[in-house]
């Protein structure tokens, strides 16, 4: 259910509203517009007694939603959604980088990575200390250790730490370290690990599945958004179809489609989206060029040595090059969208 307030109810009405929700056991978050607020009620398992609301103080009409999507529409929330890490943004009016590697390996590595990715504007840097591989035999990470080096490179080049939990245990100790949750392809669909995401203090990146549809995605989404956290940025990283030169395919047109339903950022991933080194430039331009938020980015100071996923990261000098380009098209865009 959607309750819409009126144009003058005050601050104090809006509140009465939220606590009547909540003492029914459900959850109201409210959704301020450009003229008047909106409440979504959710948690719901039938349909919500609209009368109970529609003599209150300041409410203006209930709206019955139907759709399984409710939170993370733009029926919801007309306005874009700009999800705020301290003093960086995504969503925003730049184009956001993550760039790191895919795996933390050390602290020599981790801090020579970091320099580059201060140096060329990032906001954010991404590592993993938790690995969900395909083999059980492949590198799985330093785990803590890793998150701790993690936060030294929080500390030491001020940008914003971005990694994976791959399980509730792990958002513990991603919010005690992190800045960022990610949640990955594969756990898309643990439910339990989005609903406690969503009851996390921080920023939910959350990775499409790897045959997902942009329904079941934003679905994935809406576990998330019903816990209360609202802080989500989607990241398309590419679908598994029957292509064989790429590991995965790259799916640009979601950023257009999901900007018809949802208000949600949404960056790209060419990197694991390609899993090859020579394709990331120039689709990480294409995401650019297509209206993504931000780009998340793959880098290793020696990718022919990563522990993981060496065949899709770019060399410092490529990485560079590939952010200037990028940041090149979005500005062009950006630009001719204001004289438009």
């Amino acid at each position: 259910m959607l309750i819409v307030m009126k144009t003058d109810a005050s601050e104090a009405e809006i509140a009465e509203v939220v606590r009547i929700v909540n003492e029914m056991n459900l959850q109201a978050e409210a959704l301020p517009g450009a003229q008047r607020t909106a409440i979504a009620v959710t948690g719901n398992t039938s349909p919500v007694d609209a009368s109970r609301f529609e003599n209150l103080a300041g409410v203006a009409e209930t709206i019955r939603v139907t759709r399984p999507l409710k939170l993370t529409t733009l029926e919801m929330r007309p306005t874009k959604t700009v999800v705020r890490v301290g003093d960086a943004t995504i969503g925003g009016d730049e184009l956001a980088i993550i760039a790191g590697p895919c795996a933390i390996e050390s602290h020599a590595q981790a801090f020579a990575i970091a320099e580059t990715v201060r140096r060329s504007g990032a906001r954010f840097f991404r590592g993993g200390a938790f690995k969900p591989r395909t083999s059980p035999y492949a590198f799985q990470g330093l785990g803590e250790q890793g998150l701790k080096i993690l936060a030294e490179v929080r500390g030491a080049y001020g940008l914003k730490i971005v990694t994976e939990a791959i399980d509730e245990q792990a958002v513990d100790l991603v919010e005690k370290y992190g800045d960022v949750i990610q949640i990955g392809a594969r756990n898309m669909q643990n439910f339990s690990l989005l609903k406690r995401a969503g009851r996390a203090s921080l920023p939910v990146l959350l990775k499409r599945g790897m045959a997902a549809t942009l329904d079941e995605w934003l679905l994935a989404a809406e576990y998330i958004m019903a816990e209360g956290n609202a802080q989500i940025i989607l990241c398309e990283r590419g679908i598994r179809t029957f292509a064989q030169h790429t590991r995965n395919t790259l799916d640009l047109a979601v950023i257009p489609a999901l900007r018809r339903l949802s208000h949600l950022p949404v960056i790209v991933d060419p990197s694991h989206g390609t899993g090859k080194n020579y394709m990331v430039a120039p689709l990480a331009r294409a995401a650019a060029a297509t209206g993504a938020d931000g780009l998340m980015i793959e880098v290793h100071d020696q990718p022919e040595r990563a522990l993981s996923d060496g065949a899709q990261a770019l060399t410092l000098q490529q990485y560079e090059q590939t952010i200037a380009e990028a940041r090149d098209i979005y500005e062009v865009l950006t630009a001719t969208a204001q004289v438009g």
